[in-house]
């Protein structure tokens, strides 16, 4: 098996849910009621995501840049 190592985003929703996503795999997103939860879950996507990329004989995203941005507003 390969190893991969991506980031995720994980944000709690105004219902107090976490949400999490992963932009390098577009469309990987799930869910969690709570952090850890949220975690475990998008792990799983990302499996399942690179998973089915490789069976369908697709390649694999890497990530190309991620950048944390201050802003004064």
């Amino acid at each position: 098996m390969d190893t991969y190592r991506y980031h995720v985003i994980i944000e709690r929703d105004e219902d107090g849910v976490y949400v999490a996503s992963c932009p390098a795999l577009q469309g990987c997103y799930t869910q969690g009621d709570t952090y850890e939860e949220a975690l475990s879950n998008i792990r799983e996507a990302m499996q399942g995501h690179i998973a089915t990329r490789k069976q369908l004989g697709e390649s694999i995203p890497a990530e190309t840049a991620i950048e944390e941005v201050e802003v004064v507003a």
